[in-house]
């Protein structure tokens, strides 16, 4: 799943070297924190949000299939 989160954001962005994705387990919950640079923040979040809202749909699919709830979190 991390690995899912980072190759879909390290295709977005200009400088795929500074994409870095940690995973914060919880009991029901795991969620992954996305960090990129500064520059690249708006080509990860996408007009209106609707590319980090397909990451985010793409992400609980995936996490649906393996019967999890996972979270996308953009931190700048």
């Amino acid at each position: 799943m991390k690995q899912l989160v980072e190759t879909m954001a390290k295709a977005l962005v200009d400088r795929p070297e500074e994409v870095v994705v940690s995973e914060v387990e919880g009991e029901k919950t795991t969620v992954f924190e996305l960090r990129v640079a500064q520059t690249d923040l708006g080509k990860v979040i996408g007009k209106q949000g609707k590319t980090a809202r397909a990451m985010r749909t793409i992400l609980s699919a995936s996490g649906t299939k393996m019967g999890k709830r996972c979270v996308l979190e953009i931190l700048e």
